[in-house]
């Protein structure tokens, strides 16, 4: 099978992120185990998903990709643990995204491609000039770059670039700043994320002084999608959507989008209308990173959680499924109305989203059904235990 010009890599923290993000078309997949994940605190994916994974990978049209990160500081006496998790996933991924010389050279001794992670900061063609030389397929380059930059790099070696999701106050990572204040690493994938947080600047004799956004160190997300088309020219191959520690219905829409753009040249219209899509889902309001230029303080967020337009709040567990005639059995513990709309995530199911159009209880046609009531939905391709939330717009 011929791989796409492009590549869209979308994230995955558990089985229903995986099965989300294939579904919505990715072309590759990139997750954490509970070691030596840049996301030690996100629901990690366990060596023993990965044969489900290649199931489901095997199942994608699109010569799906599983990409591994082994992407921390590794100490000496983990050198062991680490080489036997390599022996273990060898022939069920695809590639490890690292940047520890002892992961390279343990990668290397397995015969496992490897890709060099941006925690190693590749910023110039000497860099990517050395990893080459290692053996690295592709570099991850330095959050840093602009797109002129971007494509002398490209010329060197295969390139991946952020297309979409958090970015970090220390930009492409090493910040030290939650290990000083709550002895949590974020080079070992345990980040409290404390710069998220609002502050007050003070003086050493107690003066306030007065900022305009005092969330003074949390940055917007990345957005690409207005750009993406100077992204291609600029020689970037794979597209990576940050978000291993989000949820399946993030996954879901962003690589919905982002899927779009890399397969067509979209309008300033449709552009605009993808923009509201994206805006539904966790975001922290966007920003162009270092693409087009440098950040200005516009680009730091005014809110310290989600700017989504959209949440989802729990609806009840599917009961039962009956498939031939692709109705759900709800048990609700929040009540549901005709026209409301509601997802349905699970491991095998990922995602799926409908807008009720009709209902029944007790095998009797209603209008809104309440908590507790057991509700009859017709949905097509979710399983008995999968978990069901109501979309509802933010106030």
């Amino acid at each position: 099978m011929t791989r796409p010009k492009y590549e869209l890599m979308a994230p995955a923290g558990n089985l229903a992120m995986f099965t989300a993000a294939v579904k919505a078309g990715a072309d590759a997949v990139y997750f954490g185990l509970s070691d030596f994940s840049m996301r030690a605190s996100s629901k990690n994916v366990t060596i023993a998903d990965l044969d489900e994974m290649k199931k489901i990978a095997a199942a994608s049209p699109r010569d799906l990709k599983m990409y591994l990160t082994l992407n921390t500081i590794i100490y000496n006496e983990e050198i062991t643990q680490l080489e036997q998790i390599i022996e273990e996933v060898k022939g069920r991924i695809d590639a490890v995204i690292c940047w520890d010389l002892a992961v390279i050279s343990l990668c290397k001794k397995h015969k496992i491609p490897f890709f060099i992670s941006t925690q190693a900061s590749v910023a110039n063609i000497a860099s990517a000039e050395y990893y080459k030389e290692l053996g690295a397929q592709r570099v991850v380059l330095a959050r840093e770059l602009n797109l002129e930059q971007i494509a002398e790099i490209a010329k060197i070696i295969d390139v991946e670039c952020f297309a979409h999701g958090a970015m970090c106050v220390a930009i492409s990572g090493r910040c030290f700043m939650s290990q000083f204040t709550y002895n949590r690493s974020a080079n070992r994938g345990e980040c409290n994320q404390n710069c998220r947080r609002s502050y007050t600047v003070t003086d050493d004799a107690g003066h306030e002084l007065e900022v305009e956004n005092s969330r003074i160190m949390s940055a917007k997300d990345l957005c690409t999608l207005p750009f993406i088309e100077e992204m291609k020219q600029a020689g970037v191959i794979s597209f990576k959507i940050e978000g291993r520690g989000r949820d399946p219905r993030y996954v879901d829409l962003v690589t919905s989008v982002y899927r779009k753009a890399l397969d067509n040249s979209l309008t300033p219209e449709e552009i605009q209308t993808e923009m509201k899509e994206l805006e539904k889902v966790f975001n922290r309001q966007f920003s162009f990173g270092f693409y087009l230029g440098e950040p200005t303080d516009h680009d730091f967020s005014s809110t310290e959680n989600s700017a989504a337009t959209e949440v989802k709040q729990g609806l009840g567990k599917v009961v039962n499924y009956y498939a031939r005639n692709q109705v759900a059995s709800i048990k609700l513990t929040a009540d549901l109305t005709v026209g409301d709309k509601i997802v349905v995530i699970g491991h095998k199911t990922g995602i799926e989203t409908t807008v009720v159009t009709s209902m029944e209880v007790e095998n009797q046609p209603v209008k809104e059904a309440k908590k507790g009531d057991f509700v009859g939905v017709k949905i097509a391709g979710i399983r008995k235990n999968d978990a069901v939330y109501k979309v509802i717009a933010k106030e």
